[in-house]
């Protein structure tokens, strides 16, 4: 099957997956967060397929301002549960390896600062999952 995604459709998917890296980070703010924004962004600028050139795409538009962790999760949850929604639809090969790619990003910026992620960022893990499995 082929994946047909229009503009507004890449940028929910792009929206999900770096918003999601975002949250893990702010989420453990006494950890080190730019370090996790950078190996979750990383772990996503590394996929292949279908999601890897959708998040590769350098447009503008992912907008992941909040002035809380929670104004964030209010957007970046649903973008989750909606790109997962979209992809299922269309093919669930590709659903399952965006689930798959947004899951080893937030690994990666959980154990950014070695060791075991936070309490903070175990919970904000299980919140991203939940939004991936809620589709």
């Amino acid at each position: 099957m082929s994946l047909t995604l229009t503009p507004q459709d890449k940028l929910t998917l792009r929206t999900a997956a770096y918003g999601a890296v975002t949250l893990l980070a702010s989420a453990d703010a006494a950890g080190s967060p730019h370090k996790a924004a950078t190996a979750g962004s990383l772990a996503l600028y590394s996929a292949t397929g279908p999601v890897g050139h959708v998040l590769a795409e350098k447009k503008p538009g992912v907008h992941l301002e909040g002035k809380t962790v929670a104004a964030m999760a209010d957007h970046v949850l649903p973008a989750l549960t909606a790109s997962m929604t979209l992809l299922t639809q269309q093919d669930p090969a590709v659903a399952g390896e965006f689930r798959h790619t947004v899951l080893v990003a937030v690994d990666a910026a959980a154990r950014s600062h070695r060791g075991e992620p936070s309490p903070t960022a175990a919970e904000m893990t299980r919140k991203i999952t939940a939004a991936l499995d809620a589709a």
